[in-house]
């Protein structure tokens, strides 16, 4: 197996070379794995491309490239550039370092790349570690997703559905803020909503006197729906969302049928 792997907390970032290793094991002896991450932390910028602007690629090493560019970009890269004549079998995503659960999903620059991979036509997973009090100060806070990626890659993989003519679907998978030996199991789980929580601006003054704005994040903990992705996360589970790219609220759509008549 082939295997094109990207991210959005950068080239460097420790989550990568953790999902460099859940690839590695996925892809078996015989297989390959290709990095096209980004040269820079791409966090929050969803499933934005450099359209106005090119994008310099370098190659870092064998196999490994970095992309001055989101991580749809590199997903862009890999297929269209780094990998033209030899196209992967799966487009992986991440480690996030955070979770992707609920409203993070929107924003997120992992599911981003995802999301891409679907679009090229190919299967794709984003994978994120959420942290807490129980892993963020850890020797290792991507356990969780380390020890159990590969195998949990392995279930989706073989339970996905064929592609038919519309949106192909992707995967949305967030490990539990716990140590690996407390994950409790693999659940399918809808997006949640965080009851009470949004993300915001706080304002800050430089020494210059200048005004900037930060983007602050809500509370990760804030209940949601029960049996949703952030509820089984918290309590301890491998959440994962089978997505697709449809933005339509199709039940909406069939409630003003009558009144569009």
């Amino acid at each position: 197996m082939r295997i094109l792997i990207t991210n959005d907390d950068g080239i460097n970032a420790p989550g990568l070379a953790a999902l460099e290793q859940i690839a590695t094991e996925l892809a078996g002896p015989t297989g390959e794995v290709w990095t096209v991450a980004p040269a820079f932390e791409q966090s929050g910028v969803a499933h934005c491309i450099s359209y106005t602007h090119p994008t310099m690629i370098a190659e870092m090493g064998p196999r490994r490239f970095a992309a001055e560019g989101s991580p749809a970009d590199c997903v862009l890269a890999g297929l269209h550039d780094v990998l033209r004549d030899s196209p992967p079998d799966l487009v992986l995503s991440g480690v996030n370092r955070g979770n992707n659960s609920a409203e993070n999903a929107l924003y997120s620059g992992t599911l981003g790349g995802a999301l891409e991979g679907a679009l090229q036509g190919l299967p794709a997973i984003a994978l994120s570690q959420y942290y807490g009090p129980d892993n963020a100060g850890a020797h290792d806070p991507f356990e969780a997703a380390r020890v159990h990626g590969a195998a949990t890659l392995r279930r989706l993989l073989a339970a996905t559905p064929e592609a038919g003519t519309g949106y192909r679907l992707f995967w949305n998978v967030n490990f539990p803020p716990v140590p690996a030996k407390a994950v409790r199991g693999l659940r399918l789980a809808p997006q949640g909503l965080r009851q009470g929580t949004r993300f915001s601006m706080e304002p800050h003054v430089s020494p210059s006197g200048r005004r900037f704005l930060w983007v602050r994040g809500g509370d990760q903990r804030a209940p949601a729906a029960p049996g949703s992705d952030a509820a089984v996360n918290l309590a301890g589970y491998i959440s994962a969302t089978p997505m697709r790219a449809d933005l339509t609220a199709h039940d909406v759509l069939d409630q003003l049928k009558d009144a569009f008549a």
